[in-house]
């Protein structure tokens, strides 16, 4: 054993990578190892720092922001499916709006599609059925004006409702007239002249005996109505399809609601 250690002694000896000027060589410099474990702590200690300084509000934030830029970047089918209709609605309507203003393709046509709106406005329709109110002489006729001038202010009051909770624009900024005005038709959907025509159309094909020629050329009064508002720019397509679908629905609550001709009398006589 003493032959060993003395072997093994004169071997590290002999070795030139154990003397003083060469152990740099085998150890690794204590300057590193200090400015790498300095780093290492600078860096949590100011990650720490910024955890702690940092809101609760903002933590949620951070938390929710993947979410929410998975939720933008893979959408339902859904909503899919309704921005690509909204965006064709659009696109349609605006491209029919022939007559939006003097400069458009159609220009020229304004004053006469603006003529054939105001067939279907409400103030001309409740004038007139007054004025044949006060001229009729039998009990069947004043029943069916009576209840053909309730379902003309129930169109007006339901679609004024409808309008003020979607707010919803037309398609060119086309300011609405006096009439509108009046008859608070001052947004897009629905499109009241739409829902009053599809109303009195049926409402008449109903209530009168007319010839089939007439019968015809009311449905497409009613249609005419409806599209040359959006020709003149002020409502969309839906909107106009939505207009004959509630005149339609107005219909059938009137008939739900019919006054008989005693309570037409006694209206009558009160006015």
């Amino acid at each position: 054993m003493p032959a060993s250690q003395t072997r093994s002694r004169a071997r590290d000896r002999n070795n030139v990578l154990n003397r003083a000027e060469f152990l740099s060589l085998n150890q690794p410099p204590k300057g590193t190892q200090e400015s790498r474990s300095s780093g290492r702590k600078q860096s949590s200690q100011t990650a720490a720092a910024g955890t702690q300084n940092s809101n609760p509000k903002e933590r949620r934030q951070s938390q929710q922001l993947p979410e929410e830029d998975c939720m933008q970047l893979n959408p339902s089918f859904k909503g899919i499916a309704f921005n690509s209709l909204l965006a064709i609605d659009i696109c349609m309507s605006k491209r029919l709006g022939v007559c939006a203003n003097r400069a458009s393709s159609w220009g020229g046509a304004r004053s006469m599609i603006n003529l054939l709106g105001i067939t279907g406005h409400g103030i001309p329709w409740i004038a007139g059925t007054l004025i044949c109110l006060v001229k009729s002489s039998t009990l069947a006729g004043q029943e069916v004006l009576m209840n053909l001038l309730l379902a003309l202010l129930l169109d007006i009051m339901i679609v004024a409702g409808l309008q003020k909770l979607a707010k919803r624009k037309g398609p060119y900024d086309v300011s609405p007239g006096l009439l509108d005005y009046l008859t608070m038709d001052t947004y897009a959907f629905p499109a009241g002249h739409a829902s009053r025509a599809a109303m009195l159309s049926k409402f008449l094909l109903n209530h009168l005996v007319l010839a089939i020629p007439l019968r015809i050329l009311l449905v497409l009064w009613a249609f005419c109505v409806g599209f040359s508002r959006v020709m003149i720019g002020r409502h969309h397509i839906t909107d106009v399809l939505s207009g004959f679908v509630f005149g339609y629905l107005q219909f059938r609550l009137v008939e739900l609601i019919w006054m008989s001709s005693n309570t037409c009398q006694m209206l009558i006589s009160i006015w």
